[in-house]
């Protein structure tokens, strides 16, 4: 079985409701599947990202065991977010539903120089370019308040395989105003 650290995060009503209402139904779809969900946050209210291009969201993180492999495993985070309406339209654009690989235990996928490659990716690349596979832990997980909150709820010892700092401590390296920015449902 493999241990994973998801986010979740809506900014847009779908099929089920407003946001907090997809993430609810979202966490029951991926417990009537191959997967175990162990532990999730609260849900948090967030401003959106990047600053202006919509409504605030709602954030949630959550641990989840699957036999499935990480790729196999974003296919199935893809299919769910489908079903609540997602669709790709633009980078970083409003959604129904956003299901992220956060990590995977420990490993860093496809390799060390790849992921540096992306962590390091100046912002203005960020909003152009996206991965064509699968980047583990996620690039900038450690820069998003939004997910670090959260995040810390459920595994704030988790240590970053690259990084090597844990979650309370990525979190307590953002900004104060980011995290001022985020707030319990």
């Amino acid at each position: 079985m493999n241990d994973f650290f998801i986010a979740l995060g809506a900014n847009l009503p779908s099929s089920q409701g407003a946001p907090d209402e997809t993430l609810r139904a979202a966490l029951q779809d991926l417990s009537a599947s191959d997967v175990v969900v162990e532990a999730t946050s609260h849900f948090y209210r967030t401003p959106c990202f990047p600053a202006g291009a919509g409504p605030d969201y709602v954030n949630a993180a959550a641990h989840v065991r699957s036999s499935l492999s990480p790729r196999d495993f974003l296919d199935h985070l893809h299919a769910i977010e489908a079903k609540f309406g997602r669709e790709r339209i633009e980078r970083w654009g409003m959604r129904s539903l956003d299901l992220d690989v956060l990590a995977c235990g420990q490993r860093v996928e496809p390799d060390l120089t790849t992921f540096e490659t992306w962590r390091t990716l100046s912002p203005e690349q960020q909003r152009k370019a996206a991965p064509d596979a699968l980047i583990l832990p996620h690039p900038r997980l450690q820069d998003r308040a939004f997910v670090l909150v959260p995040l810390r709820d459920i595994a704030p010892n988790w240590t970053h395989p690259v990084l090597n700092l844990t979650v309370t401590q990525m979190c307590d390296a953002l900004p104060p105003d980011a995290l001022a920015e985020i707030s319990v449902l």
